[in-house]
């Protein structure tokens, strides 16, 4: 079994290995070709942009792997198929249940590969891409209304709401065009500060530059009257990190399964909606599962006749498959967040469905060839 192992894994592994190749090297040559439009603005150069294309592989490889594994694994089964190895593997007591282990095994292995690269690599990758396009562009622009956070801080008199804003961002932890609205326990608005610059830190603590002031008190006789007042900096403690922050306004792709779940569970404590997010952890959270989904996809395949297809035209099916489940996990994303679904279920149903279905054609394909 030791020989069957090593044989069904060297040939999948090299597969997928040749797909996953053409496939990176296809997207590279894409973002490049995409790249050059910015070449020579703003001093762009094109080492940049390649070094640039070459950050954004591992985002790639995270998002095809799944789809490579399928390809490179119903290329090898099949052709393990077609030269009869795989009937001299089943007569040497290679059965199907044994089969479906061996590959299960394998399919881990990719689901670990899948996890590491897109909760640690990827955001990483993906962080320094958004740093280098902020810089090439002198900031990162949020549109016009800005990026909305919001906070609270208890008081002896009660809690203290704070709606911040904030327009730009020129690096990690470092923001421009900040407006800071504090509203007291009953809604009602005491405080706008205005700042050029900010920092904060992974304690939520704000340095503000250039800062103006407007308070409004009400007098003896109730009226209400507005108190500017200027300073050149000043410090705000509040409970946003740095890394809260950043994922209001970074790309989802940016955020490993961890910050998804802070950053959500940031929206529920303070009111605002989270279902994206929430779907978007599951989603991350489950997605290397679907290699293994994936390489069960794959075994049928094995299980074909020879003359029931050449190699080129299951490939082909395979490409379609993986295409397809691409297309459906996207799909079910979106239709979840419109049709207010469980987030869970949204994320999960596609690698569910595919699962169902290789489970389906593998028993039949068993119980009929």
């Amino acid at each position: 079994m030791r020989t069957v192992r090593r044989l069904l894994y060297r040939e999948i592994l090299s597969s997928v290995l040749f797909v996953v190749l053409a496939f990176l090297a296809l997207f590279f040559f894409i973002d490049f070709v995409e790249q050059l439009e910015q070449v020579g603005k703003n001093g762009y150069t094109a080492l940049q942009a390649v070094w640039s294309c070459m950050l954004e592989i591992p985002g790639h490889l995270y998002e095809l792997l799944p789809i490579a594994v399928l390809i490179g694994a119903i290329y090898a089964l099949a052709r393990l198929a077609q030269s009869s190895e795989y009937t001299i593997l089943r007569t040497g007591g290679l059965g199907p249940a044994r089969a479906l282990r061996l590959l299960a095994v394998l399919g881990f292995g990719f689901a670990l590969v899948t996890y590491v690269i897109g909760d640690f690599v990827a955001p990483w990758t993906e962080k320094l891409v958004s740093a280098l396009e902020a810089r090439q562009r002198g900031g990162l622009e949020l549109g016009r209304s800005g990026a909305w956070l919001r906070d609270s801080q208890p008081t002896p008199e009660g809690e203290r709401r704070y709606s911040i804003n904030i327009g730009a961002a020129v690096a990690h932890g470092e923001f421009a065009r900040v407006r800071v609205y504090e509203f007291g326990p009953h809604g009602d608005l005491l405080s706008r500060t205005t700042a050029a610059r900010a920092r904060v830190d992974r304690g939520g603590q704000w340095s503000l530059e250039d800062v103006r002031i407007s308070r409004w008190v009400a007098d003896a006789a109730g009226q209400v009257r507005s108190e500017d007042q200027r300073v050149a900096q000043m410090t705000l403690r509040g409970g946003l990190s740095s890394d809260v922050i950043a994922a209001a306004m970074l790309p989802v792709k940016t955020m490993s399964t961890a910050a998804l779940y802070t950053y959500m569970s940031h929206l529920s404590e303070h009111e605002q909606a989270a279902q994206r997010y929430e779907i978007q952890f599951w989603k991350k959270a489950l997605y290397p599962f679907a290699c293994l989904v994936m390489m069960a996809l794959a075994l049928p395949f094995a299980y074909l006749r020879a003359r029931a297809g050449g190699v080129s035209l299951k490939v082909f099916g395979g490409i379609m498959l993986g295409i397809s489940f691409v297309l459906l996990n996207n799909v079910s994303s979106h239709l979840g967040l419109l049709r207010q679904w469980t987030p869970w279920i949204a994320a999960s149903m596609p690698s569910a469905i595919y699962l169902m279905l290789s489970m389906a054609a593998f028993q039949w394909l068993v119980r009929n060839r």
